[in-house]
């Protein structure tokens, strides 16, 4: 295992300090932890604020980075173990972002001593759709998101980005996804966007130990509420809790009411 000076290099890590609970946030596709900005202030007063940016995104340590390795999600959810353990102050609460979330189940499915809750906004077990699942999208719009993501950046770009931003009419929203997006590294992008989009992560939902907050929002093209309503059916100890919004970044579009729940459901713990 590497050393906690190379874990938090490798992974950029930010921490707020003190003897407060820990929050961990963890970013999803095609963002890094600036992401988490107006959802964060919302926390630090009563606990210790932890991000990161996943191997290839932000400001973490490219050179570490491997198409090898990255192909699959359960390399970001080793460095998000990694992560969590270098911090010496288990269990934490995990805020995860769509494939963070993700990635941040997996984690804890392998590690449930480091975490004591999840907080999970617009989760996907799987985005593709097959008999008796909706996951929202069919394969051939996958690979042609996929092979638009080889030939033209700012293409593809421009095509994800309304639909993340969704129907919340903030063009400020729009123009910062897709300059994000058009900044990733290309080949990270695109291996981080075959991990993401392919993935089929139903199988760890039955073997969740540690309780779940699922966070959807009532019209997400990217994850939308029958994805939210399966996770909470299959996840022993989750709770399933609807934004009346649009889009897929809750944290961004309404951090107010976002910081809301999730104040409300630790409460509850």
């Amino acid at each position: 295992m590497a050393s906690v000076d190379q874990i938090r290099s490798r992974n950029n890590v930010t921490d707020t300090g003190g003897d407060a609970p820990v929050m961990v946030f963890s970013h999803g596709f095609g963002c890094d932890q600036t992401i988490w900005r107006l959802l964060v202030p919302s926390f630090v007063p009563d606990w210790r604020v932890v991000a990161f940016d996943h191997v290839g995104s932000g400001r973490s340590q490219l050179a570490a980075y491997s198409t090898e390795r990255y192909q699959q999600l359960e390399a970001y959810a080793e460095d998000l173990a990694e992560v969590v353990e270098s911090l010496a102050c288990a269990p934490v609460v995990l805020v995860g972002h769509s494939v963070g979330a993700m990635i941040g189940l997996m984690a804890a499915n392998e590690r449930p001593e480091l975490f004591s809750r999840l907080v999970m906004l617009g989760p996907s077990a799987r985005y593709l759709n097959e008999e008796g699942y909706a996951g929202g999208f069919e394969r051939d719009a996958i690979d042609g998101l996929l092979d638009l993501m080889q030939r033209n950046q700012a293409g593809w770009a421009g095509v994800l980005a309304p639909t993340v931003v969704g129907d919340v009419l903030r063009g400020d929203l729009t123009r910062e996804m897709t300059e994000r997006l058009c900044g990733l590294d290309p080949t990270v992008a695109r291996d981080f966007a075959r991990a993401t989009f392919l993935s089929d992560c139903r199988a760890e939902l039955p073997r969740t130990r540690v309780p779940a907050l699922i966070v959807q929002l009532r019209r997400d093209a990217i994850a939308p509420c029958s994805v939210g309503e399966y996770m909470q059916r299959h996840m022993p100890g989750s709770t399933l809790r609807v934004l009346e919004f649009g889009g897929h970044c809750p944290h961004l579009s309404h951090p107010a009411e976002t910081a809301a729940l999730i104040r409300e459901y630790l409460a509850t713990c």
